[in-house]
């Protein structure tokens, strides 16, 4: 199994910022020191050129983006302050997220210890996303003829509504998203479809809805699957609002995996969101990820 990391997802950020920034440097820490993943799974991703962007994005707002000149209004939505080193973080991203696609495609699953930036859209920037990685994945996999249809599954606690935006039209593109009802962003896109929880869903009604809707995205008969295993949806999460625990989120991904193993349809890693305090619990269930699809794929 070949996972994508780099040193580059991590960035500058001023001290006390809300943002877990040094989650990426834990996870690829614990993954390797519990013997979950060995030094000789993980590699480099190259970084994403502006060519293979722009294929979701707009020149206008790469280029932009990449020089510094964006709005401060568009900073506000970000959340995060503009740098070049933030520029690069999310190219190298989404240069892992291809990568991961790529892997997967030839090995049937793969992952990147990064991405699931599914509030970024063509020509802006919101809640924590630069650069929409899944939706530029989905781009090149068809426009390079390498996948037909493509099915996102976005877990995250948050609707993924840039992902809706940007490939809402795409008729070779299904997105299911499972999300808090009443969490961020507060004005959804519709996706394909969508499952909004109330606060509080616990272990027990999550899989149960899970189970009722993960079939559709099958029926779709996908070439490969784009997963978005945000663990955010964790009760210790401070943005998340649900009651899920770790146990559950492993359930959650064994579910998914399973399926595609069953149908051996590959299927691709993105991290997704997760923002617990103290961090270490998300570190935990991101591990939790990857101790399934070792399960699940051997």
């Amino acid at each position: 199994m070949r996972v994508f990391y780099s040193d580059k997802y991590s960035f500058p950020l001023p001290e006390g910022h809300r943002f877990p920034i040094e989650k990426y440097r834990l996870l690829r820490e614990m993954l390797v020191s519990r013997g979950i993943l060995s030094e000789e799974e993980l590699s480099e991703p190259d970084i994403a050129t502006r060519d293979q962007i722009i294929l979701a994005h707009s020149e206008k707002y790469h280029d932009d983006f990449q020089n510094g000149n964006v709005d401060p209004s568009a900073i506000r939505r970000l959340g995060l302050p503009w740098s070049y080193e933030l520029y690069i973080r999310s190219a190298y991203s989404v240069g892992g997220a291809i990568a991961s696609a790529l892997s997967a495609l030839e090995d049937g699953i793969a992952g990147n210890l990064a991405g699931g930036t599914h509030h970024a859209f063509r020509d802006a920037c919101e809640g924590f996303c630069v650069f929409n990685d899944f939706a530029v994945v989905t781009e090149y996999l068809q426009r390079n003829n390498l996948a037909e249809r493509v099915a996102i599954i976005d877990l995250d606690v948050h609707q993924g509504n840039g992902n809706s935006a940007m490939l809402g039209s795409n008729e070779n593109a299904f997105i299911f998203s499972m999300h808090g009802k009443n969490n961020y962003p507060f004005k959804k896109v519709l996706s394909t479809l969508d499952v909004g929880l109330e606060d509080g869903t616990d272990d027990e009604e999550y899989l149960s809805l899970l189970g009722i809707n993960l079939p559709a995205v099958f029926e779709f008969a996908p070439d490969i699957v784009l997963y978005i295993a945000g663990v955010d949806t964790l009760k210790e999460d401070s943005l998340g609002r649900l009651g899920m625990s770790k146990k559950g989120l492993m359930e959650r991904d064994r579910m998914v995996m399973s399926e595609c193993k069953r149908r051996g349809i590959p299927l691709s890693l993105g991290l997704g969101g997760g923002y617990s305090k103290p961090i270490e619990h998300t570190v935990e269930a991101y591990c939790g990820t990857y101790i399934v699809a070792k399960e699940v794929f051997g």
